[in-house]
């Protein structure tokens, strides 16, 4: 009676089989005891054969459809999700890859069963070719496919994504142009429509802004907060050698981000209310509200507007600057003064001061005049100061802030420059 023949494994998976068992075999060996060089040569030769072990996956799961069938999935992807605790889109995203190397991009998957192309690398070549315009004929879609696989040699992924928008200037250059234009449009609609902001009060004194802008009014806001944040500050670190910018409080360093959140409250604060449309019937312009008593015996505080409270030294700063209009009550809490009719330094003014003082006043402050601001010798929101060059005196933020900060007494010397000293 003949016996009944045993199927053969299937090649992949005796593969599967085999890489399991030698990866069983290593043991408890410990990294450790190789070389510099061994470790590197592992390093670069696991990489590789991590490549080709994705392509290997792929390849199964773009023939695994069946195998969704069977679990009712809506993919062989999402089932190996599962199966596999993947991150949520992982799956998804294995499935979109595989079914575009089997379908559409053999030289990418080839290049990755070779390990001359990671799994992300091919991610980012396979977006670059899916982006390529339709009119785009199947000949210099290949040239294209051919041109980035063979780069990836050379560039990683964030590279790679760069070479890819620009792929059609290399192989085919009489229609990138039309293709750039095309795809700058469509990305610029997509901005638009997707553009979003945020705010949440976090409480103590803090309110979160997220923000989601096109590329141009990012770039925009950057250029301008760099321009804030970016003279020379050798005043907060001492070193006179433009080195990291420190408190001059706490002596410790100011991180970046902290410098660009200065920066933009800074623009904000010098934003003409002019250039704002009207709101509500006039303009756009943040009030703060302030009982005259209090204001000159610097007690209690300001409020708002929008009906939150500042401090009594913040707003006699801001009465120095466009955008803020202060109302200071009487004993009953009736107007006594909103805003004066030339509160403000006029442009005139302002060019004045920059000719005169041509850098921010405070001693051995070298910030250029064109990121200071004017400041009232004689302060407006006390004493209802005049609104002069004589008056005036250019600071820059920093320093505006630390002369209506009552911890520091400001003293004005014979040559025009103002010292500044801790109260003790």
């Amino acid at each position: 009676m003949s016996q009944a023949a045993v199927p053969l494994p299937h090649p992949l998976q005796r593969c599967a089989s085999r890489i399991t068992a030698a990866i069983d075999e290593i043991g408890g060996s410990s990294p450790l005891l190789l070389t510099t060089e061994a470790k590197q040569e592992v390093l670069v030769d696991l990489s590789r054969s991590i490549a080709r072990l994705e392509a290997v996956r792929l390849s199964v799961l773009a023939a695994a459809g069946d195998v969704a069938d069977e679990a009712a999935a809506r993919s062989a992807g999402a089932w190996l999700g599962v199966r596999a605790r993947l991150h949520g889109l992982e799956g998804r995203r294995l499935q979109q890859l595989a079914e575009a190397l089997a379908e559409r991009y053999a030289v990418v998957g080839s290049a990755l069963l070779a390990g001359d192309v990671s799994r992300p690398q091919a991610e980012v070549i396979v977006a670059a070719l899916d982006d390529l315009p339709g009119e785009v004929d199947r000949s210099v879609r290949t040239e294209a496919e051919r041109h980035l696989a063979a780069s990836a040699a050379d560039f990683g992924p964030r590279d790679l994504r760069v070479l890819g928008r620009r792929v059609l200037d290399v192989v085919a250059p009489e229609v990138a142009e039309e293709h750039e234009r095309r795809a700058l449009g469509r990305e610029e609609q997509r901005a638009q429509r997707r553009m979003r902001l945020t705010t949440r009060l976090l409480g103590g004194g803090l309110t979160r802004v997220v923000a989601d802008l096109p590329t141009l009014h990012a770039d925009l806001l950057l250029t301008q907060l760099h321009a804030f944040a970016s003279p020379r500050r050798d005043h907060l670190d001492g070193a006179g050698s433009g080195g990291a910018r420190r408190d001059p409080d706490t002596g410790e360093r100011i991180p970046a981000s902290q410098l660009l959140a200065q920066a933009f409250c800074s623009l904000l604060e010098r934003l003409p209310t002019g250039v704002v449309p009207d709101h509500g019937g006039g303009a756009a312009t943040l009030v703060v509200t302030i009982d005259h008593d209090k204001l000159a015996e610097d007690l209690g505080v300001a409020r708002l507007s929008t009906g939150h409270a500042i401090s009594v030294g913040e707003a006699r700063r801001l009465a120095c600057t466009a955008g803020i209009l202060p109302m200071v009550l009487g004993g009953a809490s009736h107007p006594l003064d909103v805003c004066r009719k030339r509160r403000f330094h006029t442009p005139a003014m302002r060019r004045a001061l920059a000719v005169r003082d041509r850098e921010c006043r405070a001693l051995g402050c070298d910030i250029p005049a064109a990121w200071c601001e004017a400041h009232h010798a004689i302060p407006w929101a006390e004493a209802r100061g005049p609104t002069s060059v004589e008056d005036g005196l250019l600071l820059c933020s920093f320093h505006h802030h630390r002369a209506h900060d009552k911890r520091y007494d400001l003293r004005r010397m014979t040559n025009g420059d103002v010292r500044f000293a801790r109260r003790r």
